[in-house]
């Protein structure tokens, strides 16, 4: 899938806002799960999305995206990512969308971060791929 310059940006901001102190290994695999979800194809499910921008930016699915996020202005845009953290999520989502780094996750669409009081509900329907650095991938999410 061929992705415009706007979807671009908003996967390395969503890589920012939800994996900006994983390092580029992170970021990939956090990149990888989105990608894997715009590839799915269920639009309609309450996890799908069209393409980059609309998984990014489905409701509930990236908190990041929650207007109610403490960091919410700066993945919209509306005040400025240290040019070289910025530099390294677009760099990222530019090597994953052009299929240049391969996929680490084993195919997970979803993953929450270890940091969590307690896993999401889902996970315990969805089978676990990996653990990378602060988050743990799952596929097959009901």
């Amino acid at each position: 899938m061929t992705a415009t310059k706007k979807e671009r940006d908003i996967l390395a901001r969503t890589l920012w806002g939800e994996a900006r102190g994983e390092g580029a290994g992170g970021q990939v695999a956090v990149a990888w799960a989105i990608r894997n979800r715009v590839n799915d194809g269920k639009t309609n499910s309450w996890w799908g999305g069209e393409g980059y921008a609309g998984v990014c930016q489905k409701p509930n699915q990236f908190s990041c995206w929650n207007k109610n996020d403490l960091n919410f202005p700066y993945r919209n845009g509306a005040k400025p990512i240290s040019s070289h953290e910025l530099a390294q999520a677009r760099k990222v989502a530019d090597q994953v969308i052009d299929g240049k780094v391969s996929d680490p996750t084993g195919g997970a669409t979803h993953y929450y971060a270890t940091s969590r009081k307690s896993p999401p509900a889902w996970a315990a329907k969805a089978k676990q791929t990996c653990k990378l650095g602060g988050h743990v991938f799952f596929r097959d999410v009901p």
